[in-house]
């Protein structure tokens, strides 16, 4: 039981809910927003999913290093980043990965999944709704085909018979919502539903003005990483916190002199401009849905070629495994013809040769022959079965959504301005009904050369059995002239295996005939490419890949250049030669409506309040040791006076001696949750920690002023400002261990865990206290 030390009040702050052990320490923990759920990383990166009671629902290890972690903001998908740039996205009901994406080309350290709170209206404030058409026209869309053998991995989801996966992409009922994600090399990028890649910038290529440094100069951040990054909920700004030098554009790093290049070296903290997502969300939203939906399409159609190659390959091995053997018999007696001279010969009537005979009745015979034409007629069956409930419904819903979005390109005054071009949704369009056709033609030769393989064993099956007589089965029936046909074209031929392939160099014959009738439905407007069917059924689908890509890439573009930095605050310096290996840094950025000014406006006039929390490192600035430093309002328009905030404020938060901050997060009505740990100055016996919630909308922050010195650390005029942290008037509970970070907090539940050093995990309700022990018991 708990030593509290609270000098015997009669209620203690912040009920304990449990404390439970741990099996390995923990480095990541975060509360899902709508459940009560929390998302562990262990120090070996292993995933734990528990409930509230610590019942624990599932762990996973992608086997690579987990950097990052966050929910989606309906808390049914989890989505975490790993070191070598992938962006895992995991279902919350059993950990089964829904998508992998690769959009970093180094560690992703910072995730934030933010959703739009307000419902899409139109211009006379009602309710905008997009109805997705496809449902009205399809059935359901196909599943992922699954067969045994076959590493889902490589064609990009898992399992696809989940209803999980289909609901990433059906998102029409959705919330439009955003993905930011941060990497070590210092892009950030945009993902509409977590799937649908809208935009990329690299802050170490960007330009920009900052109207609180020197409005005349444009600066630069080099060698900068990503440490934290928070989008608006009105998707209008994103605060990020990086680490990297300030320079003047135009500046080469080397020519910068060594003690104000140390000056510029720090922690900075961006305002990014995002408004395009706000401003085009009905746009974006649309795009989005048809986009990621056609993307998991193409899954299916990649999955469906993967086994259906697979599945063919495999009874065509067993094909030739059993046939090939028939060579080296010929050559043994003395012969030199081909198979299939020996066969053609025995089809004209002539004398069996021994070869032949040896063959037939030693090598395959009946149950052999049997269990051939079973594998192939098993193979034709399975391939017809997935063109038709897989294949072929995916590629038709692929041409229908293609067609929507060629319908938004057309509206060139709402849709131009996210990029999405004509021309080229036209170019997916055509190649979507080139590929249908090469669906039709590949099932036309499909069945041409199943029938042809059944007539081939039916006809030596009449031999067997003629060259067996003990055999009672009367003979079956047959084609000859196709038996021919099959030995001269199909024998050591594959039709079927040539269109599914994906070698550069195929090219599939096109008879005179059949290209005349191209050319001419070109002349009446068909397709443009009159070469087309030239092409494999798998090259085809490579092809309408890179034509939607290629369409996408221009919307991609054109958001990326829309979002760019408005300002930035240099917030400490760092020496230069440890820039890369600081330290776990204790920091949180949220946002709140700003009711400071005590008025009663709409909730539609309310503006959203960035605060900034974070302890400033030791070592950093001298005269700043052991204080913790909030910031509020640095997305706020300077030229907009609302409540007496318009410009940016900060206040200095001096630790008391004998505790430093292990962590502190954000919380909800502009609180901030700490975690302190005791020191020998504290305590005579050092190991406790003590949890407290700040207050802050009452706190004296002062404001920062512009400043004609872009070295200036502008933190240090704050010094006289300074506050002490006062535990007398907060609400503070004592801990008996000693904690590490992180603290994980969860606003919409009134829950903290607090994890100790000796591996135990500490539940805590915030929104209520415990009552004496006595009346507890």
């Amino acid at each position: 039981m708990e030593a509290f030390d609270e000098e015997n009040q009669s209620t203690i702050p912040f009920q304990l809910q449990f404390d439970k052990p741990l099996a390995a320490q923990v480095k990541i923990a975060e509360w899902n927003p709508e459940k009560d759920l929390l998302a562990l990383v262990t120090e070996d990166s292993k995933i734990l999913l528990h409930r509230f009671n610590w019942q624990r629902l599932w762990t996973i290890s992608p086997g690579r290093c987990i950097t990052s972690l966050c929910w989606r903001p309906d808390g049914k998908a989890i989505v975490v980043g790993l070191e070598d740039g992938t962006i895992l996205l995991h279902d919350v009901e059993n950990g089964k990965l829904l998508r992998s994406i690769r959009s970093h080309d180094s560690a992703v350290v910072c995730l934030n999944w933010e959703e739009d709170g307000q419902r899409m209206g139109d211009e006379r404030g009602g309710i905008l709704s997009y109805e997705d058409r496809t449902l009205r026209f399809f059935p359901s869309a196909p599943r992922v085909p699954r067969m045994l053998g076959v590493v889902q991995g490589e064609i990009g989801i898992t399992d696809g018979s989940d209803d999980s996966v289909q609901g990433l992409s059906n998102s029409s009922h959705q919330h439009f919502n955003i993905l930011c994600s941060g990497d070590r090399g210092g892009s950030i990028c945009f993902s509409i539903f977590g799937i649908f890649p809208i935009g990329k910038i690299n802050i170490q290529e960007s330009s920009f003005r900052a109207p609180l440094l020197d409005e005349r100069i444009t600066y630069q951040l080099s060698n900068a990483s990503i440490y934290k990054v928070a989008l608006s909920k009105d998707l209008n700004h994103l605060i990020v916190m990086s680490f990297g030098g300030l320079v003047e554009e135009g500046i080469e790093q080397k020519e910068i002199e060594v003690s104000r290049r140390d000056s510029l070296v720090g922690l900075h903290c961006l305002l990014l401009d995002t408004s395009v997502f706000r401003k085009r969300k009905k746009e974006l939203h649309q795009v989005a849905q048809q986009a990621s939906n056609i993307e998991d399409l193409f899954e299916i159609v990649r999955a469906s070629l993967s086994i259906m190659r697979k599945q063919w390959n495999d009874a065509m091995q067993s094909f030739h495994e059993k046939f090939n053997s028939l060579s080296p018999l010929i050559a043994d007696h003395g012969l030199d013809s081909s198979p299939q001279e020996e066969f053609l010969s025995l089809l004209g009537g002539a004398r069996t040769s021994p070869p032949i005979h040896q063959f037939l009745v030693n090598s395959l015979g009946e149950p052999g022959l049997k269990r051939i034409s079973k594998a192939v007629d098993n193979a034709g069956k399975e391939l017809h079965l997935i063109v038709r409930e897989h294949l072929q419904p995916a590629i038709e819903i692929i041409g229908f959504r293609i067609g929507e979005l060629r319908g938004m390109s057309r509206w060139r005054a709402r849709y131009q301005a996210i990029g999405l071009d004509e021309k080229l949704i036209n170019n997916a369009t055509e190649e979507a009904g080139m590929l249908l056709v090469q669906v039709e033609r590949f099932l036309r030769v499909l069945a041409i050369v199943e029938y042809q393989f059944q007539n081939f064993f039916c006809w030596l099956s009449k031999c067997v059995k003629l060259l067996m007589p003990e055999s009672s089965d009367p003979p079956p029936s047959y084609n000859s002239e196709l038996v021919i046909t099959f030995l001269k074209f199909l024998f050591d031929q594959d039709p079927v295996k040539h269109l599914l392939d994906v070698s550069e160099d195929n090219v599939v014959e096109i008879d005179l005939e059949t290209r005349q009738r191209i050319e001419e439905l070109v002349q009446f407007g068909g397709f443009s490419d009159s070469d087309f069917l030239s092409q494999t059924l798998a090259k085809e689908f490579e092809q309408i890949e890179y034509r939607f890509k290629e369409a996408l890439e221009v919307p991609f573009t054109t958001i990326s250049k829309k979002i760019y930095c408005k300002d930035i605050m240099p917030l400490f310096p760092i020496q230069f030669s440890s820039r890369s290996t600081t330290s776990y840094l204790p920091a949180s950025v949220s946002y709140y409506e700003d009711t400071l000014d005590g008025s009663s406006c709409q909730a539609s006039d309310r503006r959203l309040l960035d605060y900034i929390c974070f302890r400033m490192p030791e070592n950093s600035l001298s005269d700043l040791n052991n204080y913790l430093v909030i910031t509020r309002g640095l997305a706020h328009d300077p030229s907009v006076s609302q409540g007496g905030h318009a410009c940016t404020e900060a206040l200095l938060l001096r630790v008391p001696s004998g505790y430093e901050c292990v962590d502190l997060s954000l919380y909800k009505d502009s609180h901030i949750v700490l975690v302190l740990n005791e020191t020998t100055a504290a305590s005579e016996n050092p190991g406790g920690a003590r949890m407290m919630i700040l207050q802050t909308n009452q706190l004296p922050f002062v404001s920062v002023i512009r400043s004609a010195y872009s070295t200036h650390w502008k933190l240090l005029e704050l010094k006289d400002f300074a506050v002490e942290l006062n535990f007398e008037n907060e609400k503070v509970r004592h801990i008996p261990h000693s904690v590490q970070a992180p603290l994980a907090v969860s606003a919409s539940r009134g829950l903290a865990c607090v994890f100790a050093m000796r591996k135990r995990a500490l539940v805590y309700i915030l929104e209520e206290d415990e009552d004496e022990v006595s009346e507890a018991e």
